[in-house]
């Protein structure tokens, strides 16, 4: 594993085509800007780490009201989604 000390503003690229920059410090989070091509997938990893919804016997997820990581509706989440990225 690599360990880098960046600064607000400051950046790094990695594999010459994706840019990381610190946006700003709160607390004990630190918020990051990702620029990267469109045929790369940016995800967060605990989204990858979440269960994978169970199909019934009539064929529809059995995902709904499942919560988020974040607490929010799993359904929230997904419409907020579907605004920024269509």
């Amino acid at each position: 594993m690599l360990i880098l000390t960046r600064k607000v503003g400051e950046s790094i690229i990695l594999a010459g085509k994706v840019h990381v920059q610190v946006l700003s410090l709160k607390g004990s989070q630190v918020r990051i800007g990702i620029t990267a091509p469109d045929d790369i997938r940016i995800r967060r990893e605990e989204l990858l780490k979440a269960p994978a919804p169970v199909k019934s016997e009539s064929g529809p997820l059995r995902d709904r009201g499942r919560k988020t990581p974040s607490g929010k509706p799993r359904e929230e989440v997904l419409a907020l989604a579907r605004r920024r990225f269509p």
